[in-house]
């Protein structure tokens, strides 16, 4: 009789938070199990457990060593059971059992992000400068802890080839690391809207429209679109998204003069953003990092060209003058050129006539089959 394999799925965050991690495994998990994998899974949070089509436990967040001990202890009867372990959160507290092989997807540099939040190098420290360069004591150890538990994986999934580098540079073996692009499921369909009728939806009118779409974070580079807009007569901003530096941003587009062609929409919902991505003009990423963003994709199915910082992944889905437009970081001058080029007669309708180059690279069959086929090889 064949018996499933058993999967074990370690995650600091899960569905329906937001997060590109919780996003992932929500879609994925459910194709695993129709591919004949035992799956449970264990995160922190609070929330519903049942409905999902396998076992799920929530550590609610607590005080840190409350909640450590906590999913420590929900670990390691999983540990013991599993056949394999499957990881997306780094620094989770799995003691016990290492019968079981352990990958871990990196979608970025938990370092890194970790420094900026605290304050202990600057908020526009370059990751990829991060890398290579000598920091205080505290941040050279976060350096040397991401690095150690990601070389003690038995192998590494990524989202990009840019990714890929990063984390070889590590110290990783190569053949340890595997690319599977990132993809939206065959559900994510774009709205059959033209862009006149999801502007009557949203109430918009027939002005340049910038729409970006991200938590507001100090990386995402919401502050240069802003001063870059105000330099652009007549062209509105819309800001998808929450977080902390969302005062901050209000503040600027006020100082600047531009607070009426700035709206900040809040956190949007997967249906409302796909009529928002409709209705603009171009969507921007002008972020100092990204993995391999799936607004970008998001973008291009609606049919939507792209403003794109030139980080991270981005330049494996955005072909420049191609579907969309790179910008380099940071160059606020250089993106106000770009603004004012991008609204040009014609140029818009050009790049969205191409929005489907490439787009086969990021088939979610693929991203299943591939991820399937990459973890039976650590059984």
């Amino acid at each position: 009789m064949h018996v499933p394999a058993k999967l074990f799925i370690a995650s600091g965050i899960f569905h329906p938070e937001a997060g590109g991690p919780a996003t992932y495994l929500y879609e994925l998990l459910p194709e695993l199990g129709r591919l004949d994998w035992d799956v449970r899974a264990l995160t922190y949070g609070s929330g519903a457990v049942d409905g999902y089509p396998y076992p799920l436990t929530r550590i609610p967040r607590s005080s840190l060593p409350a909640r450590m001990a906590r999913y420590g202890l929900a670990g390691r009867p999983l540990l013991a059971w599993a056949d394999l372990v499957y990881i997306h959160t780094l620094g989770l507290p799995l003691l016990g059992s290492r019968r079981a092989r352990r990958v871990v997807k990196i979608v970025g540099d938990q370092a890194w992000e970790r420094a900026i939040r605290k304050g202990w190098i600057p908020s526009t420290e370059d990751i990829d400068a991060f890398q290579g360069k000598t920091y205080s004591a505290i941040v050279n150890a976060q350096k040397y802890l991401r690095a150690r538990e990601v070389r003690a994986m038995d192998g590494v999934i990524v989202p990009s080839e840019y990714l890929k580098r990063m984390v070889v540079g590590w110290g990783v073996p190569p053949d340890q690391v595997h690319v599977i692009y990132n993809a939206l499921p065959p559900d994510h369909v774009a709205p059959e809207l033209s862009q006149a009728a999801a502007r009557a939806r949203l109430g918009l009118g027939d002005e340049p429209i910038l729409l970006t779409a991200a938590r507001l974070t100090r990386w995402k580079g919401i502050d240069h679109l802003i001063a870059a807009v105000a330099q652009v007569r007549e062209v509105r901003l819309l800001v998808a998204g929450d977080g902390d530096q969302l005062a901050n941003l209000q503040r600027q587009a006020e100082t600047a003069g531009v607070s009426r062609r700035v709206t900040f929409l809040g956190r949007l919902g997967r249906e409302q953003m796909a009529v928002y991505m409709k209705a603009a003009d171009y969507v921007a990423l002008y972020s100092g990092y990204e993995g391999l963003s799936h607004t970008l994709l998001e973008s291009l199915r609606a049919g939507t060209p792209v403003i794109a910082s030139d980080k991270g992944g981005n330049p494996e889905v955005i072909q420049h003058d191609v579907n969309g437009l790179l910008v380099p970081y940071i160059n606020v001058e250089a993106l106000t050129a770009t603004l004012q080029e991008a609204f040009q007669p014609g140029r818009r309708a050009a790049l969205s006539a191409h929005s489907s180059w490439g787009m086969e690279r990021f088939d979610f069959r693929r991203l299943v089959e591939q991820t399937a086929a990459t973890l039976r090889t650590y059984l």
